[in-house]
């Protein structure tokens, strides 16, 4: 049998990690099995225990995979050279939730209550997000408002807090939402 590349084993995992995120959001969390993640993925079982150990392993991959995605996008939002202002940005952020992802990501936060792991994958990405928010939200008052970098660290610290509440609310809400109304008008 060949070997897989590195980049090709890396394709494979996030092939079987999107497959569990869709049986994740459909299923929820404990109702999934591998059975299921096997016939969305099209692969074998074999496969996706070449690839993770357990339900376990893909819960946490699934769960890094969707936080990851909405940190990304924060980090590209804090990286521009005329950063978006709050409002914005936070428009920004809403509009990119994926009902999909939100199911999980909620799914991954009660996960997160009693599974260390998961906890800690949760704290990290949360912080990380609340810290990229924070950054943009800076950039924009020293970019745009023309702020001293001191001052506007200072400012855009309960700016930041408010524009993450309000997204979290929103991811909430979508999380929420049937998949009828997902696709209602």
């Amino acid at each position: 049998m060949p070997r897989l590349t590195d980049a090709r084993k890396e394709l494979r995992r996030a092939q079987i990690t999107e497959a569990a995120v869709r049986c994740f959001s459909r299923n929820g969390l404990e109702r999934t099995s591998i059975a299921d993640i096997t016939a969305e993925s099209g692969l074998s079982t074999g496969s996706i225990y070449a690839h993770y150990r357990n339900k376990a392993d893909l819960v946490q991959a699934s769960a890094h995979a969707v936080l990851a995605k909405r940190a990304e996008a924060l980090g590209e939002y804090a990286g521009r050279d005329t950063p978006p202002d709050p409002d914005e940005l936070l428009t920004r952020l809403i509009a990119s939730i994926d009902p999909v992802e939100a199911r999980v990501g909620v799914q991954t936060w009660s996960e997160a209550t009693n599974n260390p792991a998961i906890h800690d994958i949760v704290v990290d990405t949360i912080d990380r997000m609340r810290a990229m928010v924070h950054d943009s939200v800076t950039a924009w008052l020293v970019k745009v408002e023309h702020l001293e970098p001191t001052e506007a660290q200072e400012r855009a610290t309960p700016i930041a807090h408010q524009v993450q509440s309000l997204y979290l609310a929103q991811l909430l809400y979508t999380a929420l939402q049937s998949p009828a109304e997902e696709t209602a008008p």
